[in-house]
């Protein structure tokens, strides 16, 4: 769980990139909601500013989480994080396997045209900072000399990501097509299935499979095409559009409800940059139906909400498909499509997804929030350790940052006893081997405002505004 929420963490670096462009896809959508900038160049301007952030979410997600997972953040992960994308998306692309198995690339497996998606980008900034830290120290001989430390680790890196690629080539066709099937054999459950569908496409977002499914469902893959029948009108009225229906009610009302919970449950010192965040990730939901500045703002950081979530999206299908409410997108389920659902030849009562929306805004709101206090959830601004604001007032006894780093080097016990290190707005985070070597009055004798112990092995040293220039000293000795 603490390394999943140290990945989420990553994440939010990356993540807060992601409301700015939800807002403008929503401004260039609304604009030109059938032309998608074909009728305007003002839509087409704001779509094509905010594409270029949305569609290479997963080469954001690689550099953020390789940056934030690595000991000391340091830009060589970056580029170690890049360097494994490009490595596993190059190598598994659909012109490459075409190119192995000597056919044409429309004959490859569906699966490898998938392959740049969110997982495979976490997965390459894992790696990229995984050798990171395993060989930024590395020393080769004085004839190799000039690849030692960091810059082996990009070329370590690549062969790892050929591995990797080795291992992905031979099983993601066979979870992508497994999804495929099953998604083609609950077509017959009606509701249930909806619903089964809605919660699986939730809970396979992080690993970027909910494409096998939508091709099942929305497309033509297995003659359903819910999304094209319903705005050409060629499908059975009262059964199209069910497999899109069940998500307005959480992309509109839902999700933001949960938001406001997430707000409401934030630590006092850190709602504002809760809000900022959760505000504008909300109103690119609710506008658009972009959901990843909200859902990935909190799938890592506490999983077991993200899974409600889930299962309240499969719940909210059930109950659309049952009432019944048809509404399709051209885009995503957000306000836009739905004022557009209303002249759709498969539409039915879609004003019931303003009452089914606030019934779902009330679950969300309540369950976030009882969920999150009971079990004490890392959502946005309840992160452990965090600063509280009058850290940001707390000021060193000098300015000797090099004298403090020393003193507060002997305290943790040495270098010998640290086993990682890093920082925050105000803090020094420490890992240390050896709890009982940690001298908490020698620490404070350096002129630091205070000593936190969350847990045996970590120490928080409260520095203030000027907790960098103390790292950075510290990073040197060590």
């Amino acid at each position: 769980m603490k390394y999943l929420q140290k990945i989420g963490k990553s994440l939010m670096l990356p993540v807060a990139c992601l409301p700015a462009a939800g807002v403008l896809y929503g401004i260039g959508y609304w604009i030109d909601p059938t032309g998608w900038g074909a009728n305007s160049i003002i839509s087409a301007f704001c779509i094509k500013a905010a594409s270029a952030i949305i569609d290479q979410i997963p080469i954001l997600f690689a550099i953020g989480v390789s940056v934030g997972m690595a000991d000391d953040h340091d830009g060589t992960s970056a580029l170690s994080g890049l360097v494994s994308w490009l490595m596993i998306t190059t190598l598994l692309s659909s012109g490459a396997v075409a190119m192995y198995l000597g056919i044409e690339a429309d004959q490859v497996p569906a699966a490898f045209g998938k392959i740049q998606n969110a997982f495979i980008g976490i997965l390459a900034g894992i790696i990229g900072s995984s050798c990171y830290n395993r060989f930024k120290s590395t020393k080769l001989p004085d004839f190799l000399a000039f690849f030692s430390g960091r810059r082996c680790v990009a070329i370590v890196t690549a062969i790892v990501s050929i591995l990797v690629s080795v291992v992905l080539y031979f099983i993601w066709p066979l979870i992508y097509g497994a999804l495929v099937a099953f998604g083609t054999s609950i077509v017959g459950l009606g509701a249930v299935g909806s619903g089964i569908y809605a919660m699986l496409n939730r809970a396979l977002i992080p690993f970027g499979l909910h494409h096998a499914l939508n091709a099942v469902f929305w497309f033509d893959t297995a003659g359903i095409n819910d999304l094209g029948n319903f705005w050409a009108g060629t499908g059975t009225l009262g059964q199209t559009g069910m497999y899109m229906t069940g998500f307005f009610p959480i992309m509109m009302f839902g999700l933001p409800a949960g938001a406001l919970a997430m707000y409401h449950t934030a630590k006092d010192s850190r709602k504002k940059f809760a809000a900022s965040l959760l505000i504008a990730g909300s109103l690119a939901s609710f506008f658009t139906g972009i959901t990843e500045p909200l859902e990935f703002s909190f799938m890592f950081l506490a999983p077991g909400l993200y899974f409600l979530h889930a299962v309240l999206t499969g719940v909210s299908a059930i109950v659309c498909t049952l009432l019944p409410v048809r509404c399709g997108f051209n885009f995503s389920a957000g306000l836009v499509d739905w004022i557009l659902s209303f002249k759709a030849p498969m539409a039915q009562n879609p004003a019931l997804i303003i009452p089914v929306g606030l019934v779902f805004a009330a679950i969300y709101y309540f369950l976030f929030k009882a969920v999150i206090l009971k079990f004490d959830l890392m959502t946005p601004g309840r992160e452990d350790g965090e600063f509280e604001e009058s850290e940001l007032k707390a000021v060193l006894a000098n300015d000797d940052f090099t004298e403090i780093a020393k003193v507060v080097l002997e305290g943790l016990g040495g270098k010998e006893n640290l086993k990682e290190f890093d920082y925050c707005a105000t803090r020094v985070r420490a890992e240390v081997t050896d709890y009982v070597k940690v001298d908490e009055k020698k620490i404070k004798s350096a002129g630091v405002a205070g000593v936190i112990r969350p847990s045996k092995t970590s120490v928080q040293i409260i520095v203030g505004p000027k907790v960098q220039f103390v790292y950075d000293e510290l990073k040197k000795l060590v």
